[in-house]
């Protein structure tokens, strides 16, 4: 069974609070990332104890998504990390020293035994990164090798927001074309960094 995509919360003024399916109060704002040209307002924040990322604009929760993240004997390394640039369509190189990863080849952008699906978000180098995986039914359960594992529409969605609020927004039509060819790796350095807080 696939996990809701996700709970989303917007802001007004005055705030207004809405009951959502399942009990869950959904509040309401959404932050200017223009307004500050120096400052990122957007902080993500992954909770690995509920297996959640949290996106805030200053302190309002706007989205959140269920994530999977390291298993036993390669955890998630939790702290507060600086997310700088991000691959859209990544290869994958199997981690050269890694024993589980000796029976893989590599994978190009694009292709379907990829498990860098989509889009890539470094956030601790060389080793840690968000990507997308077609493994959505363990979302919600540790099921990487470190790295936070999403569904590829949300890691879609959370790498756009990232690139609005980070100083590299571009216009629908080139995500569409990102989306649409696969096979070509795009890779973007934001202007203004991001940061991403990973908690137990």
């Amino acid at each position: 069974m696939r996990l809701p995509r996700r709970w989303m919360y917007f802001a007004v003024a005055p705030v207004i609070a809405a009951a959502a399916p399942g009990g869950m109060w959904l509040l309401s704002t959404r932050a200017d990332p223009k307004t500050d040209a120096d400052k990122a307002t957007l902080r993500i924040q992954v909770d690995l104890s509920d297996k959640r990322l949290k996106m805030f604009e200053a302190d309002t929760l706007v989205w959140q998504y269920p994530i999977s993240d390291g298993k036993e004997g390669y955890p998630t390394p939790p702290g507060t990390y600086t997310i700088r640039r991000l691959t859209w369509n990544p290869r994958w190189t199997p981690p050269p020293n890694s024993k589980w990863a000796k029976k893989y080849t590599p994978k190009p952008p694009g292709h379907p035994a990829n498990p860098m699906q989509v889009a890539k978000i470094f956030f601790r180098e060389p080793d840690y990164y968000i990507h997308g995986t077609t493994e959505t039914g363990r979302l919600g359960s540790a099921a990487s090798h470190g790295c936070l594992r999403m569904d590829p529409d949300h890691v879609a969605e959370v790498a756009q927001y990232i690139m609005e609020h980070g100083g590299q927004p571009r216009d629908p039509s080139w995500f569409e074309r990102v989306r649409r060819f696969r096979s070509e790796e795009k890779n973007i350095y934001l202007k203004r960094p991001i940061t991403l807080v990973v908690r137990r």
